[in-house]
């Protein structure tokens, strides 16, 4: 087990490595100069030199690369263009709204997912089947700004029940703490605030997690199909066990490794920044702040954004990983028979 899990983790280095030369390439030599952009038309061309020379885009590319590999390395990204300030501490401030929305996200997928799925395969061919698998299909096909701006259209303009922006009311905002405003609401006992950072949360969590919900409904469906013809199954209904207690305790417990899987793919996605449901609904993450950063041509914030979402999505794959080596004995004895 040790050498199977020392094996994932030494995969990892190429792949980060890999991703910080795409990185690179596309800011420093595919992306456009950023010295107009950043500081207008108007400006001279010493000035847009001097611009350069300041921020180190006069050295030469292997050395440059060379700099930024070193600094990502100590955890240094740079300073961004416009707000002078270093960029993990922008990403840092950022992001624990992305990780808020991410984690409310996957739950709310993971519950409706697994429950449609269940149904979907207890009644396989029924209607309660054919409806799940259209909200399936609905989930996969709609891009998430679409179901964003329908969502602000319904509740926020039509019925007036939900806020259409933003993370929580100004004067309700709790001060200091980790970020996370439910968890510094609880903390404080603030709880007109922890109200309404959930108000704010409903919107942007429904549209970000439809995508995700599809996904986890099909493979639970698909899973639990395959499990409840297997012999054990037939064998726990022939002992005289309730259907219920059959297909969760006997079908469902097996049916969720491949599920377990898709969950966690899913969440590292997630937690790598949801540009378009951060950007429909004004929400603070990172994946707002990414697309501010590519309109702007601050490649210093784009750069570190793009190396945080690959290795989040990188280790959240190391982490499903290893819990399906633990989940799956077979994974583990293959893991022997290799060493």
């Amino acid at each position: 087990m040790f050498n199977y899990v020392l094996k994932r983790i030494l995969m990892v280095i190429p792949v980060l490595l890999g991703v910080t030369v795409i990185i690179f390439l596309i800011t420093r030599v595919l992306a456009p100069d950023p010295a107009p952009v950043v500081l207008g038309e108007h400006a001279t061309e010493a000035a847009m030199a001097a611009w350069r020379t300041d921020n180190g885009l006069s050295d030469p590319i292997w050395m440059q690369f060379i700099n930024f590999v070193s600094g990502a390395i100590r955890g240094d990204l740079g300073m961004s263009y416009y707000t002078h300030q270093s960029v993990t501490a922008e990403i840092g401030s950022r992001f624990p709204a992305t990780a808020e929305l991410a984690v409310c996200a996957i739950i709310f997928a993971s519950i409706i997912g697994v429950a449609l799925g269940v149904i979907s395969a207890v009644r396989k061919n029924r209607a309660a089947d054919h409806i799940s698998m259209i909200i399936a299909l609905i989930g996969v096909s709609m891009p998430i700004f679409w179901s964003g701006i329908l969502l602000i259209l319904l509740f926020a303009g039509m019925l007036h029940v939900l806020p259409s922006s933003g993370r929580i009311s100004p004067l309700l905002q709790p001060t200091g703490g980790t970020g996370f405003f439910l968890i510094d609401a609880l903390i404080q006992g603030r709880w007109s605030s922890l109200a309404d950072a959930l108000v704010h949360l409903i919107m942007p969590t429904i549209a970000l997690s439809l995508y995700s919900m599809a996904i986890i409904t099909r493979m639970t469906r698909s899973s639990m199909l395959d499990t409840l013809g297997e012999d054990y199954v037939r064998t726990a209904q022939a002992k005289g066990l309730t259907r219920g207690r059959v297909n969760i305790r006997h079908a469902l417990r097996c049916a969720m490794l491949p599920v377990s899987t898709v969950i966690g793919l899913q969440f590292g996605s997630l937690l790598g920044g949801a540009l378009l449901t951060e950007t429909v609904f004004s929400w603070p993450g990172i994946g707002k702040f990414a697309v501010d950063s590519v309109l702007k041509s601050d490649f210093p914030c784009v750069q570190g954004i793009v190396l945080l979402i690959a290795v989040i999505f990188v280790f959240m794959n190391l982490l499903v990983d290893i819990i399906y080596a633990y989940l799956d004995p077979r994974i583990k004895y293959g893991a022997s028979k290799e060493a």
